[in-house]
């Protein structure tokens, strides 16, 4: 493999991913087939359509092979299937642009109102291929060079010895340690204005939904190349 892509949180940007999709494209084009394209998660909630970005990524529309990393919204949204009054704290993170986007009602949602119906009728929308993705999705991918994950990894913990939660949820610990992680993190889950490159991590979270600037990072041995998006 010569070349990894990683592209930063969609959430439910569609138009973004597609663009991605496309740079990806004319980059493989350019440079060659030997890559792999890695999805950092955080697919869905708080853009017009996660039912879109689950759609199109489930079928792997990229030129090359395929990892899709699991964001702390897909675990919320697993929750929600299992345990409805979890909404009382999803709902405040972009819920409602989930369900809208799988035709679910919401708004008794936003009153606060009847969740374990709401979440029925999600699981009854969920088409096999995408229960199928979330399902699939890993929560890390540990290569030669680089460590893929969601947020970050806890500094003196093993790269193998990760919890899920932290590899969905951390932020400060990570974001403020020089530690040496042992290879370089390639992370989301904090948006920051532009790509932020550090000595021992990689933040390709470029607040999609809100900017309009996805973030694609080219891996390769020599170095590092963004993609337009």
């Amino acid at each position: 493999m010569d070349r990894i892509y990683a592209i930063g949180d969609i959430h439910g940007r569609l138009d973004l991913l597609e663009r991605a999709i496309a740079a990806i494209g004319r980059d493989v084009a350019e440079h060659g087939p030997a890559a792999l394209t890695v999805t950092l998660g955080d697919y869905v909630d708080r853009g017009s359509d996660p039912f879109g970005v689950i759609e199109r990524l489930a079928a792997n529309p990229f030129p090359t092979d395929f990892v899709a990393l699991k964001g702390n919204h897909e675990q919320l949204l697993e929750r929600f299937l299992v345990d409805p009054q979890i909404a009382g704290h999803w709902r405040r993170l972009g819920c409602l642009e989930t369900l809208h986007s799988y035709g679910v009602r919401v708004a008794d949602l936003m009153m606060g109102l009847n969740y374990e119906t709401a979440s029925e009728a999600l699981a009854a929308a969920l088409p096999p291929a995408h229960t199928a993705f979330l399902r699939g999705l890993k929560t890390s991918l540990d290569t030669e060079r680089y460590f893929f994950c969601h947020a970050g990894v806890r500094p003196g913990v093993p790269l193998a010895r990760q919890s899920d939660e932290d590899l969905m949820w951390i932020r400060d610990v990570f974001l403020d340690s020089t530690a040496d992680f042992g290879k370089l993190v390639v992370h989301g889950h904090t948006p920051v204005p532009e790509p932020d490159v550090r000595a021992n991590r990689i933040n390709i979270d470029t607040g999609a939904f809100v900017t309009g600037r996805l973030t694609c990072i080219a891996l390769e041995a020599t170095g590092y190349r963004f993609l337009k998006v």
